[in-house]
């Protein structure tokens, strides 16, 4: 099995109270432990960094991991466990040591460094466990045991297999950047700025798990989009007609202002109803029907994978209201930006909506 690990450490003072936190994800990125440590109340910064790796490790091991990628926020750590960096100090040395042996129970462990801001809930625990410090609190676990969290599988009794859908939009074009309506019937390409911001959401992905295969909306854009994601995920590229934009008819390349002025009437009519669809062109509440139709067979034939779904606005918040189980006053009320990432999962019938518009790997660091 492989899982995950985010861990983190820190000491007020340096030295001073320190503790570290570690999570440790499923293969379907449920969370499978979650780990607030108290280090000491005289450590240094690397001496808790160090801990909340080998929390993290032990915590693998015990949910029987074969596999682990670890992700933290330490450059130090990082590059010392990865052999690009000498140790020097005998602290350092004997607590990489202890990772190492803990390493080697595992088939592959992998170390990558990420910005605090995508380390959010390994920090939030860190800080936990020097809270305790802080207290007065021995080293050790914070609570009795390790913090195991259950999945929306135990809440919601739902024993079916979990499948995944993390849901990508392609990133900039021309229409997209000159806020034109564009859909079935338009095919533009992606701009630079379009393909940079693919391959940044790529990177942001391969933090979520493995990835099994990529389902593409036929359209350029996605398909570009895509290719770029493929080269980093090592996943096959599989087109899914379901999955392709809604048809804007005579509404498409205008702009909003454009297509009201040129259709008024029916531009009005659009926007009161779901149901309604543009001249020539696609309501929502068939796009709605496409789209559903296309996740059940995609569920159907990739039951309890993780599947990436690159496609645009509209079948993403189809995504999201079936897994809400909203109605269609939910195409209203969810925006989506360029290249944001969201992700559906399904027990059977049943949907649990757990990321919506995640675009923190656009944001400088």
């Amino acid at each position: 099995m492989k899982v995950t690990v985010y861990t983190d450490g820190g000491s007020r003072g340096n030295p001073g109270v320190a503790g570290s936190g570690s999570v440790i994800y499923g293969p379907q990125g449920e969370t499978l432990a979650e780990i607030a440590y108290v280090v000491g109340r005289k450590s240094s910064n690397n001496v808790a960094e160090y801990t909340g790796l080998l929390k993290g490790l032990e915590a693998a091991a015990e949910a029987g991991a074969t596999s682990v990628e670890v992700y933290m926020d330490s450059k130090l750590v990082v590059e010392q466990m990865s052999g690009r960096w000498k140790i020097k100090h005998p602290d350092m040395q004997a607590l990489a040591r202890q990772a190492r042996d803990l390493a080697a129970r595992f088939s592959t462990v992998t170390y990558t460094w990420v910005p605090r801001a995508k380390n959010k809930k390994a920090d939030e625990l860190s800080n936990v466990a020097m809270d305790a410090a802080a207290r007065g609190h021995a080293p050790g676990v914070v609570g009795a045991q390790a913090h195991v969290v259950a999945s929306p599988r135990h809440w919601a009794e739902h024993d079916g297999p979990l499948t995944r859908f993390i849901l990508l939009r392609h990133g900039q074009t021309e229409h997209s950047a000159g806020r034109k309506y564009s859909g079935a019937s338009s095919d533009p390409q992606l701009t630079d700025d379009g393909s940079a911001q693919a391959a940044r959401a790529a990177a942001a992905i391969t933090a979520l798990g493995e990835v099994d295969v990529i389902l593409t909306s036929p359209l350029s854009r996605a398909r570009a989009t895509a290719r770029i994601c493929a080269d980093t995920l090592g996943a096959d590229v599989v087109e899914d007609e379901g999955f392709r934009e809604v048809d804007f008819g005579a509404f498409e390349g205008l702009t909003r202002d454009e297509a009201r002025g040129a259709f008024p009437e029916e531009f009005a009519a659009w926007q009161a109803s779901t149901s309604v669809a543009p001249p020539s062109g696609e309501s929502l509440a068939q796009l709605h029907r496409r789209v559903a139709r296309a996740r059940l067979k995609a569920q159907k034939r990739f039951e309890g994978k993780t599947v990436l779904v690159v496609t645009h606005m509209a079948p993403i918040k189809s995504m999201i209201r079936q897994g809400l189980g909203a109605g269609a006053e939910a195409f209203n009320h969810i925006f989506l930006d360029l290249a944001s990432i969201s992700v559906v999962e399904f027990y059977g019938d049943f949907g649990v909506v757990r990321c919506v518009n995640d675009t923190s790997h656009h944001q400088r660091v």
